[in-house]
C-alpha cells in the first residue's frame, strides 16, 4: 500500500507550553485546545488569528463541548462545568487523593458521556485509571491499571472505542454500546521509531489519526489498521489531533515545547494545520 505524506502549516506561533487535546465546535470562533499544565483553555479566532487564554485550574487535561452550551474540562483531580464564556459554573468532587497523579486525555461517547483518563506525575507504571462522567454529574472509575491514559474516540456507528495507553506503544480497540466497553483488542502496534501514540481522532470513514510523541508526525490508520498516511510536522512532541473547519476537513494538531530547547524546534508549542481528504465527525458533547 502506499502511503500518502503531507505536511502540517503551523496556525500560531509557539503559545502553550504543554499544547493538547484540540477540539473544534462550529458555534466557536475556532478550534480550543489546551495548555495542559498551565491550566489553561486556549480559543483561536480564526478570522483575526488572535488566541484567547482562560485560566481554568492547576491543569486543563481535556474538554468537550456540553450540547446545551458550555464545555466540560476536566482539571487534575476532578470535572468542571464551563458556561458559553468559560466561566466556571460548577466544579464536581475530586475522584482521587493523591496529589501526584492528574487528568491527562479524554473525549465523549456517542452517549453524552465524558471519558477522562488520569496517569502519575511521574508516569509511574499502572497508576492511571480511565474515568467516566455520565450526564447526571456522576462519575467513577471504569479501566484500570493503566501508565499514560490518551486518546480514546469512536468510531462512525459508535460500536467501536479506540483508546491509547502510550507506554504499551500500542492503540487498542473494545466493541462499545450503551454498558460500556466489551472485548479489547490490539489495533496497531506503534514502531519504536515512530514515536509514542498520543491523542487520537477517527474521520468519518473509520480512519484513525493519531499523534506520535516524539515522532513529529500525525499518522491515520484505516480501519483494517494499515497505514494509509503520514502528516510531517517541523517538531518533536506532537501531542493530539482533530479534525473540524469547513467541510470537517481540516486538521487541528497540538504540539508541546514542554523541555524542548527554542533553539532547536522553535515553533514546539504551535497548534498546525493540514488539509485532509477524508472529513471529520462532528464533535460529541456532553450531555450534562
Amino acid at each position: 500500500m502506499v502511503v500518502r505524506r503531507f505536511t502540517a502549516a503551523a496556525l500560531t506561533g509557539p503559545v502553550s507550553d504543554h499544547g493538547e487535546g484540540p477540539v473544534w465546535h462550529p458555534s466557536w470562533p475556532g478550534p480550543r485546545w489546551v495548555d495542559m499544565l498551565a491550566g489553561d483553555i486556549l480559543t483561536l479566532d480564526e478570522r483575526s488569528g488572535r488566541v484567547d487564554r482562560r485560566h481554568v485550574g492547576d491543569i486543563a487535561a481535556a474538554l468537550r463541548p456540553r450540547t446545551g452550551g458550555g464545555v466540560v474540562v476536566a482539571t487534575r483531580r476532578r470535572f468542571v462545568l464551563l458556561d458559553a464564556d468559560l466561566h466556571v459554573e460548577r466544579r464536581l468532587p475530586p475522584l482521587w487523593t493523591d496529589p501526584d497523579v492528574r487528568m491527562n486525555d479524554g473525549g465523549c461517547d456517542p452517549f453524552g458521556r465524558f471519558y477522562c483518563g488520569s496517569m502519575h506525575d511521574e508516569a509511574r507504571p499502572g497508576a492511571g485509571t480511565l474515568y467516566r462522567l455520565d450526564p447526571d454529574g456522576t462519575a467513577g472509575p471504569v479501566l484500570g491499571g493503566l501508565t499514560i491514559s490518551n486518546g480514546i474516540d469512536f468510531s462512525p456507528d459508535g460500536r467501536l472505542a479506540y483508546f491509547t495507553d502510550s507506554a504499551t506503544r500500542r492503540i487498542d480497540v473494545f466493541g462499545y454500546a450503551e454498558n460500556g466497553f466489551a472485548e479489547r483488542r490490539r489495533f496497531v502496534q506503534v514502531p519504536v521509531e515512530a514515536g509514542l501514540p498520543d491523542g487520537l481522532t477517527v474521520d468519518s470513514a473509520g480512519n484513525v489519526w493519531v499523534a506520535l510523541w516524539g515522532g513529529a508526525a500525525v499518522r491515520r490508520y484505516r480501519a483494517s489498521g494499515d497505514l494509509d498516511a503520514v502528516i510531517e510536522l517541523p517538531v518533536s512532541q506532537v501531542s493530539a489531533c482533530t479534525l473540524g473547519g469547513e467541510g470537517l476537513r481540516t486538521l487541528y494538531v497540538t504540539t508541546s515545547a514542554h523541555g524542548v530547547d527554542p533553539a532547536e524546534e522553535p515553533a514546539a508549542g504551535s497548534l498546525f494545520a493540514a488539509r485532509v481528504d477524508v472529513p471529520g465527525k462532528p464533535a460529541l458533547g456532553y450531555h450534562g
